[in-house]
C-alpha cells in the first residue's frame, strides 16, 4: 500500500510506526470473514480493510468525520484480523491511533460525552466502582432490564490464602479494577491454587487499572499515566525477585503485554515497562507446568464449554492452551463453532454498542450451548459478565473450576 503521510504526523514516532504497518497491508481481504462487525453488517467500512483505509486517509491529511468516527466506534478491537492476516498487519495499533485522532477533532454529542466520561471516571477506580456496584446490587430488582444485566449477583469468595511456608516462586498479581468487585472469587481462587503449588503472591499497594479502558476510548495519554502509576507500584518487585506478573483477566493481560510499546519513548520507564511486559503471564502459562498436580474442583461439573476470549486468542496468542489444560486434568470440553469470533463484550463495547454486542452474544451463546454443557467457562471478566447475562447456564472463570491434588 502506497502512503503519503501529512506533515503533522510524518516525522513522528507514531507516524513512522503507522507508515510501516500500512505498507504491510496488501488489501487481500483475508480479514473480512473473521471480522465480527463485517459478518453482521456486510459493510466494507466496518471491516479491518475498510477501517485501515479510513485511518490511512486521516494520516494523509483528510479531515476526520462523524462517519469515520462511527465506523471506528463499531470496531471491537478483537484483533481476529491480526491472527488471520498473512502479512502481519498490526491492525490494533492503527485502530488506536485512528481513534485518538478522531477523538481529538470530531465533537461528540452531549449524551456520548456523558456516557464515555462516566465509564472513564468510574470503571478504572475501584474505590468508586465498588460502592456503586454494591448500591446497584441493593436496588437490582428495581432497575430496568437493560441495566440489570450489567449488575451481576454477588458470589461469595473463598478466603485469601496464607503465604506458603517455603515458596518456590514469587509472583505479582494484577488484581484489576472491576474484577475484585464483580467476581472477587476469581482473584482469591487464583491465589489459593498458586499458594497450594508453593507460589507466593505479592500484592503491592497502589497498583490500579491497567489502562485499557482509556486506551480503547481514544485517550492513550491517560492510559500512559495509569501504566506509569502501576510500574511505580511494582518497581521494587520487578527489579527484584518477582519472576511473573499474573493476570487472570485476559483483557488486562493484553494491555500489560503492550506496556513496553506504550511507553517506549519514555526513557524513565521504557526499561521497566519492557521487563513488566516480559513478566506478564496468564495463569495457564504457569499452571500448565503443574498439570500433574491439578484436578477438577469437587463442585465443578465435568462437561463444560470454553469461551476463549479474543484477548486470549488474538492478542496474547494463547489459543487452545486453556482448553488443553482443562482436558488434561479431566474435563470434557464440548465443541464450540466459530470459537474465534468475539462474544461482543470487548471492554466498554457492550455498553456503547449495545445492539451489536447483543447480536454477537446471541450467536456466541447459541454456539456455546449447542454441545449441551453443564457450565460455560471463560478467561476474562468482561466476557464472563456479558455471556452470563445471555444464558441460563452458570458462567465461571476457568480457574474457579480447578483445585490442587
Amino acid at each position: 500500500m502506497q502512503t503519503n503521510l501529512a506533515d503533522f504526523i510524518r516525522d513522528t514516532e507514531a507516524g513512522q510506526e503507522a507508515d510501516s504497518i500500512l505498507l504491510k497491508c496488501t488489501h487481500c481481504g483475508f480479514c473480512l470473514a473473521n471480522c465480527p462487525t463485517y459478518r453482521l453488517l456486510g459493510d466494507e467500512l466496518d471491516s479491518p480493510r475498510g477501517r485501515i483505509y479510513q485511518v490511512k486517509q486521516l494520516l494523509e491529511g483528510a479531515e476526520p468525520t462523524r462517519t469515520v468516527q462511527t465506523h471506528l466506534d463499531r470496531c471491537l478491537t478483537c484483533r481476529a484480523c491480526e491472527t488471520t492476516c498473512p502479512s502481519g498487519v498490526e491492525y490494533g495499533r492503527l485502530a488506536d491511533l485512528g481513534r485518538k485522532l478522531v477523538e481529538e477533532r470530531v465533537p461528540r454529542t452531549a449524551g456520548e460525552r456523558a456516557v464515555r466520561g462516566a465509564l472513564r471516571a468510574v470503571l478504572p477506580h475501584r474505590r468508586v466502582f465498588s460502592p456503586l456496584l454494591a448500591l446497584g446490587r441493593a436496588f437490582r430488582p428495581l432497575t430496568p432490564p437493560s441495566l440489570r444485566g450489567h449488575i451481576p449477583i454477588r458470589r461469595p469468595a473463598p478466603p485469601w490464602p496464607a503465604a506458603p511456608a517455603c515458596p518456590t516462586r514469587r509472583v505479582l498479581m494484577l488484581e484489576g479494577c472491576v474484577q475484585p468487585a464483580l467476581v472477587p472469587a476469581i482473584n482469591a481462587h487464583t491465589a489459593r491454587v498458586l499458594a497450594a503449588l508453593d507460589i507466593e503472591i505479592v500484592r503491592p499497594p497502589g497498583a490500579g487499572c491497567c489502562g485499557a479502558i482509556d486506551q480503547h476510548l481514544g485517550h492513550p495519554d491517560k492510559a500512559g499515566a495509569r501504566i506509569r502509576h502501576n510500574l511505580d507500584a511494582w518497581r521494587e518487585e520487578i527489579e527484584g525477585e518477582a519472576d511473573a506478573i499474573v493476570v487472570n483477566a485476559t483483557g488486562c493481560g493484553a494491555q500489560l503485554a503492550d506496556y513496553a510499546h506504550a511507553v517506549a519513548d519514555d526513557t524513565q520507564y521504557a526499561e521497566l515497562a519492557h521487563r513488566a511486559s516480559e513478566l506478564a503471564s496468564d495463569p495457564v502459562e504457569i499452571l500448565e507446568h503443574y498439570s500433574d498436580r491439578l484436578r477438577p474442583a469437587d463442585d465443578a461439573p465435568r462437561r463444560i464449554a470454553f469461551h476463549a476470549p479474543c484477548t486470549l486468542q488474538h492478542a496474547l496468542g494463547l489459543g487452545g492452551r486453556v482448553e488443553k489444560l482443562l482436558g488434561d486434568i479431566g474435563f470434557e470440553l464440548t465443541p464450540v463453532a466459530d470459537a474465534h469470533i468475539c462474544c461482543g463484550s470487548a471492554g466498554t463495547y457492550s455498553v456503547l454498542q449495545k445492539d451489536l454486542a447483543e447480536r454477537l452474544r446471541a450467536d456466541k451463546v447459541t454456539n456455546l450451548e449447542r454441545g449441551s454443557p453443564e457450565l460455560i467457562a471463560t478467561a476474562n471478566i468482561g466476557c464472563l459478565t456479558h455471556i452470563d447475562d445471555g444464558t441460563d447456564l452458570p458462567v465461571r472463570h476457568w480457574i474457579e473450576l480447578i483445585d490442587v491434588k
